[in-house]
């Protein structure tokens, strides 16, 4: 499979969405994940310059046929930001014709906050599989950050989101958040295997991605044993 495997991590500012000064700003981490042998491609969150990302994977000779989203949040689906509009689902979707995929819990808050159309949405659960080409890709709900978040899981690669970052976690201060739901989600991530590499949605340090077992002895956010002792520190 990992032969097979076409994976891509791209930052925003600098392999896409270049010379964006929000973008950079941002340091969003957008990814595309697909098949060699068939030329089936998803992008996960392809908020910035989803043009730009079409432009990549026919530079690849992949075709876009779906999209996995994160979570909601309009710097990863595009939508208003403040006083600024960033491109995202509804700018990619008026090129191409491709499902959304998102966690039932987000499947509205997407569609409204990208501006798209509910029924371009497909909405799943925990541990379903989806498959790119021949490629398999398992959902884990990991709320916390927004009640539908969710991280995508492909041949030892964690697709984090605004969950797991490598020296942190999503905000649990936003409307939507829970920090005891965040706890329960990082622990359970905490649990995959060692060697498990760690891909999340934000740049937030030196390295952009690293083994689980390394963000474990870096990350403070995985280290409190209890719920408790991680709401103490962290909840608020």
């Amino acid at each position: 499979m990992t032969e097979r495997l076409y994976f891509r991590q791209l930052l925003c500012g600098r392999d896409i969405a270049i010379g964006d000064p929000a973008a950079g700003q941002m340091a969003n981490q957008v990814y595309a994940i697909g098949d060699r042998e068939t030329g089936d491609a998803v992008v996960v969150d392809p908020a910035w310059a989803p043009g730009d990302l079409l432009d990549l994977l026919a530079a690849d000779g992949m075709r876009l046929t779906g999209v996995l989203v994160t979570h909601h949040h309009p710097d990863h689906v595009g939508g208003s930001f403040g006083s600024m509009r960033v491109a995202g689902l509804a700018d990619l979707l008026g090129q191409v014709d491709v499902p959304v995929h998102t966690h039932r819990l987000e499947a509205a808050w997407v569609a409204r906050t990208a501006g798209i159309s509910e029924s371009d949405v497909v909405a799943h659960d925990d541990g379903e599989t989806l498959t790119v080409g021949g490629v398999p890709v398992e959902v884990l709900h990991t709320p916390g950050h927004t009640p539908g978040s969710q991280c995508f899981l492909v041949d030892g690669r964690l697709v984090a989101g605004d969950t797991l970052f490598l020296e942190g976690c999503g905000r649990t201060d936003l409307p939507g958040s829970d920090p005891a739901a965040m706890f329960e989600s990082l622990r359970r991530l905490a649990a995959l295997p060692d060697a498990t590499v760690v891909f999340p949605g934000h740049r937030y340090s030196m390295a952009s991605v690293g083994t689980l077992e390394a963000v474990r002895e870096v990350n403070a956010m995985l280290k409190p044993a209890t719920q408790q002792e991680w709401l103490t520190r962290f909840g608020g």
